[in-house]
Formats: C-alpha cells, structure tokens, sequence
C-alpha cells in the first residue's frame, strides 16, 4: 500500500504510545488526513490529525466514526488493554470478560464498521496490533496473552475474508517497546531498567510497521522478541518472556 496520500484512521491514540507514532509517521509519510482517536480525545496531542472520540466497546462510538470517517483506507486498530496480573483460572471474569471486549471483539466491529468503507475507497489495508505474547506468555499476562491469540488468529482469518474486496490485513508483532506505560510495567516486574536493553523504541517499531505495509507484507515481526517468540512455535522451548524474567 502506498501511504503518501492515503487517509487513515488510528486507534488508541494516546501520550508517547504507539498509536501517537503512528500519526505522527503517516503524516511525516504524506498521508492526506489521519485521523486520531482515543476513549480521552482531549488526551491526544496530535497536530495536523483529525481527533475523534472513541470506545472500543461501544458499538455506537464506533459506528459513529466509520460514518465520520468515511473516506479511510487505512486502518489501524491499535488500541488495546491489558490488567496486569490477571488469571484465566480464578481472576474477576468481568475483567477477562472487559478485555476480550477491547482486544478482540472491540476491534472485529471496528473491522465490521469499516470493511464497507475500505471496499467503497478501492479496498485499502487493515493493520492489526498484536503481541508476541500471544506466542509466548508469563506470569501476570495470561489474560491478555489470550487476548492476542485469538486476535492474532482472527487477523489471519479477516486476511482471507477480506481478499475479495480487495483489502489487505496484516499484523504488526512485537514484544517489548519502550512506551511509557510498557517501561513502567517493565521496570515492576523486573526492576527498574533490567530490560531497557530488550525494549525497541515505538517510533522504530512504527517505522517497521509502515515500511512493512508498503511492502506488503502480512506478517510484521518488529523485534527480535518477535521473531524469537514465532521460531519458538515449532519446539518445545520454555516462554520467551519467563526466560528474560527468570522464571
């Protein structure tokens, strides 16, 4: 997909995050309008991008931005949660329940809201944000490693439904990016600054991301956390992230 002149739509849009990269680079890239949106649009800190309000988990929200934004071909669901030692076995199922809302089914409405818009702009590409936790989990991601596995395998299946209208899905993966929300929960669960040297700035896993568009590719591994977390699929060796946490 060519970016320059595109109009895009970005998810999750929030302070240093990967979403706020993303505006900015599309712009930087020549993209014609992007539009950035957040649960908290007066949060976002976006110059030259057309803020929106939106909530994942309100199919109204969302409708009302696919109405608004009608002229998108490019978008970018980004947005996601996570609660931070949350169990599958025995944590608060609303909780769970709160997740599976934002992370998988929140995003396949905004997919369904604007799949029609995309088509009427000449198809356009659909980004998924995913993890390599959905490869790879640990203690106190269980729930949102979950949460990105079925995402990750719903990107897969959308690739192919949406092929006949002419949209193209990828997934961006990655493990560790040095937002201010990741680095805080880096540094609680493994010390302050023990997995610095393992974080990738967002701004290089955006650049990634977007170059990996343009060229087509359907799967973007953004880091070596990635890329080591996908080979780790075809053996039997222990969890990417309980190795660097030493469990």
């Amino acid at each position: 997909m060519t970016l320059s002149g595109s109009t895009a739509l970005v998810t999750g849009v929030g302070a240093g995050n990967l979403g706020h990269h993303f505006v900015q680079q599309l712009l930087d890239r020549g993209a014609r309008r992007v539009y950035a949106t957040a649960r908290r649009p007066e949060l976002i800190d976006a110059p030259g991008a057309h803020v929106l309000r939106l909530d994942l988990t309100d199919h109204a929200s969302i409708a009302a931005a696919a109405a608004t934004a009608h002229d998108v071909d490019l978008l970018i669901n980004n947005a996601s949660m996570s609660s931070p030692g949350l169990a599958l076995a025995d944590g608060d199922p609303d909780l769970i329940r709160r997740q599976f809302d934002t992370n998988v089914f929140g995003t396949l409405q905004m997919v369904r809201a604007f799949a029609p818009v995309l088509a009427a702009n000449g198809g356009g590409a659909v980004l998924n944000v995913l993890s390599a936790a959905a490869w790879a989990t640990s203690d106190g991601l269980h729930v949102y490693a979950a949460s990105k596995a079925a995402l990750w395998s719903m990107t897969n299946s959308l690739r192919d439904e949406l092929s006949g209208a002419g949209t193209f899905v990828s997934g961006l993966v990655f493990g560790m990016a040095s937002t201010p929300v990741l680095k805080a929960f880096a540094d609680a669960v493994a010390g302050a600054g023990a997995l610095d040297a393992l974080m990738t700035d967002p701004a290089v896993i955006v650049d990634r991301a977007l170059r990996g568009l343009e060229s087509g590719r359907t799967e973007i591994l953004a880091d070596q956390l990635a890329v080591d977390a996908k080979a780790a699929l075809s053996g039997e060796g222990p969890s990417v992230y309980a190795t660097l946490l030493g469990q």
